[in-house]
């Protein structure tokens, strides 16, 4: 076994380590665990990385031969772009772990959450890049995902729990990172949001509640709050993008006319068309702004067209070609 071999199987050990630190629900301090896991993790993927790019060598201080660089050097030998929103979760987290090693509370996590997400999922991403390792076959998928319980940040309440020092600081580090969520993509941060939606159906709701007319507080009901920016946010470029990272990542082979194919603008207009994709509100959103017409889809509209190659990635793509063909050519067909 090489010298990297070894690392990555420690980097693969901690990542795992980290992961079920923070969706084990017994542990008080999984905040503190799993940012110092996820960063000793990082940092023996990116060290692994550069021995191989640079030689091994590359990953000692010059000066000090017995002792390999930190991980902010090593985000810096490879994410060079200082505003490369990735680059800047990492910053954010070693911020966390810093502070983990001083003081830190239960609120943090509010905070923190989105970029701990993204950056798990930025991990699983660059070990496959990198290193051509797929974390989802070390951990199952479904536990890629962090089990979240919290609820929003009231500043009255820590204001009222908290020293003034302790407080301060925790508000502090809420309005330093909010705006940095909301300007970077989600290499920066998973947003976490909860949508509330009015159903008759007992069997369908989460959450049970009445409306009382004579309560002095009453209940307002929204019919209906959408910001497509949030949830619809993928142009079909992003989209086509993303079909593909995932194809190439689960070993899919796909063809088209009997060859290797990879989704282009041409086969995702015919699942769009053929689906009804565009006509499907929650995955398509329509911004009427001018004469023609432009069109963003939600995380829904990839997961569907995924799964829809999943079930057939040899055929696929001839089969939408036959029949939007034949759609085309039948009087009155609508054309996409």
């Amino acid at each position: 076994m090489t010298t990297k071999d070894r690392i990555l199987e420690k980097a693969q050990e901690a990542f795992v380590m980290a992961i079920e630190i923070y969706n084990k629900p017994t542990l008080k301090y999984r905040l503190e665990g799993f940012s110092f896991f996820i960063c000793n993790a990082w940092e023996l993927m990116l060290k692994a990385y550069i021995s191989e790019k640079d030689g091994e060598d590359a990953i000692y201080y010059h000066d000090k031969p017995n002792r390999t660089i930190s991980l902010e050097n090593c985000i810096q030998k490879v994410f060079t772009n200082e505003k490369s929103p990735l680059r800047k979760n990492l910053e954010k987290v070693i911020e966390l772990r810093n502070t983990s090693t001083h003081f830190i509370t239960e609120e943090y996590e509010a905070v923190y959450i989105p970029l701990l997400q993204a950056c798990v999922f930025n991990f699983v991403e660059k070990m496959m890049d990198f290193h051509g390792i797929d974390m989802t076959q070390v951990i199952p998928e479904n536990f890629i995902t962090l089990s979240v319980r919290l609820r929003a940040l009231d500043e009255t309440e820590i204001r009222g729990k908290y020293s003034k020092q302790i407080a301060e600081k925790l508000i502090a580090v809420q309005n330093d990172i909010d705006p940095m969520v909301q300007a970077n993509n989600s290499s920066f941060a998973i947003k976490v949001e909860h949508y509330h939606y009015l159903t008759k159906n007992k069997s369908e709701a989460t959450e049970i509640y009445h409306i009382d007319n004579s309560a002095s507080n009453g209940v307002r009901i929204i019919k209906e709050l959408k910001d497509p920016n949030n949830t619809h946010k993928y142009n079909a470029k992003a989209c086509i993008k993303e079909l593909n990272k995932r194809i190439t990542r689960d070993g899919i082979h796909l063809k088209y006319r009997g060859n290797d194919a990879v989704i282009n603008n041409y086969h995702f207009r015919n699942f769009t068309a053929y689906f009804g994709i565009k006509e499907n509100e929650k995955m398509c959103f329509v911004y009427q702004i001018s004469s023609q017409p432009q069109y963003s889809y939600s995380q829904q509209a990839i997961d569907f067209i995924y799964d829809q190659i999943k079930t057939s990635p040899e055929k696929i793509l001839d089969d939408l070609h036959e029949k939007m063909a034949i759609k085309k050519s039948t009087p009155g067909a609508k054309e996409f």
